[in-house]
This record gives structure tokens, sequence and C-alpha cells, in this order.
């Protein structure tokens, strides 16, 4: 029986890069960092909080494709890539602080009936949105509050 979600993987464009963004900037730590023959290097992080939860970072590569590898180096290039969603304490101070260290963001944050959202764009391009959450129910949001 499964028991919880252990992995997830973002594809990044550089590893060091992103490595020193999600530790520096975002405040995870560093786990495994290995690399495992000439072309893929097995690289995670995580939250101090979330020590069952591991980040892949990892660049497209083989074994995939040549047709799909660049298919995501465009996606990337072009800010496409979907990353992770991360709950904060306070949205509006994560903005903040997250703007002084340069952190692109798409959206800054905004009411939303399932609480204060702000999207931001990791050092690769990937979408990330912050939540402060508050209680909520579907009856809640209509589609109105997206458009």
């Amino acid at each position: 029986m499964i028991t919880n979600i252990s992995l997830v993987s973002v594809w990044v464009r550089d590893i060091d890069e992103s490595l020193a963004f999600y530790t520096d900037v975002l405040g995870f730590e560093a786990r495994d960092d290995i690399t495992l023959g000439e072309d893929f290097r097995w690289c995670t992080v995580g939250h101090p909080s979330q020590p069952e939860l591991q980040v892949h970072l990892t660049t497209p590569s083989k074994p995939l494709s040549g047709d799909l590898i660049g298919a995501m180096q465009r996606a990337q290039a072009e800010g496409g890539l979907p990353g992770i969603g991360l709950y904060v304490d306070d949205c509006h101070a994560a903005h903040a602080e997250l703007v002084a260290k340069g952190v692109e963001f798409i959206q800054p944050p905004e009411e939303r009936p399932y609480g204060v959202e702000a999207l931001m764009r990791d050092n690769s391009g990937n979408w990330m949105v912050l939540v402060e959450p508050r209680d909520y129910s579907p009856e809640d949001i209509s589609r109105s509050d997206f458009e």
C-alpha cells in the first residue's frame, strides 16, 4: 500500500545553480548529491520540516529522446514548466523577503478564497506558487476568482 509521496522532480537548467537557489534563497537543505555516470547526477534537496520528501533537481537528459530534451529546454527558456507549491505563514512577508533576494515574481500576493497566493519563478524559470492557506470549502471558489 502506498503510504506517502517521497520524491518529486523539478527540471532545471543547471544543477549547481539550482542547488544554490533552493538552499541559499529558499532555505531548503541539501541532501543527496551523487554523480552516477557521465550523463546523470542525483541531486536532492528538501525542506527541513519534511524529511520524508525530497525534491530531485534534474536536467533534461538521456535516457529522454533528443526531441524531448529539446522541447523541454525550449519550455524552460520560455518559463513554461511547472515547479512546486509552497505553503508559507505570511505570503506578503515571504514575497518581500524573496524579492529582496532577487526572485522574479509573476504575480504579487493576492487574496484567493483558499488564502493569499503569489506566483514566482525559480532560477530555471519554473513556476512556483506560495500559498498562505486558510480554511475554505469548494463552494467558496468560483470561476470568476481566476479570470
